[in-house]
């Protein structure tokens, strides 16, 4: 998993209509799921929804990253009316450091908070999706972005 102060690895990521995302010049909360059909994670991402607002005011922007196809995230993404761009990638889970785990069976979800200048400020991660978002450090990290160093 990444860790907080280094910078984040280049991560070549594209939306659902196939357009390249770029994670530069603001701050960037990245949560990645394991999976559009896990309700955990979707129970994630509407708590994500659910701050919408705030996180727009603390300007960060919100990622939905999937390891399904753009295809199936685009499907996903206007069934469940989510709020965020959902991303894609090649390889992004494992970029960060959630790669599959258990002999290759579970693929692991959590959370990259990245600011303006690319470092990493929260990273979490875990197999089991119960363990995986960590509200209360994506808090504090982002309440971080506010106070001047």
């Amino acid at each position: 998993m990444l860790e907080p102060g280094t910078p984040v690895p280049h991560l070549e990521l594209e939306d659902t209509a196939g357009r390249r995302v770029d994670l530069g010049g603001h701050a960037v909360l990245l949560y990645f799921m394991r999976s559009t059909t896990c309700p955990v994670c979707r129970r994630h991402v509407r708590d994500l929804a659910e701050n919408a607002e705030t996180l727009a005011a603390d300007g960060v922007r919100v990622l939905i990253a999937v390891p399904e196809d753009r295809e199936t995230a685009a499907a996903w993404r206007a069934k469940q009316d989510i709020p965020f761009p959902v991303v894609t990638g090649r390889g992004a889970h494992e970029s960060v450091g959630l790669g599959r785990a258990v002999f290759g069976a579970l693929q692991r979800s959590g959370s990259v908070l990245v600011d303006a200048d690319g470092v990493v400020r929260h990273a979490h991660g875990a197999a089991l999706p119960t363990a995986s978002y960590d509200k209360q450090g994506i808090t504090a990290a982002v309440a971080a972005l506010r106070t001047p160093a």
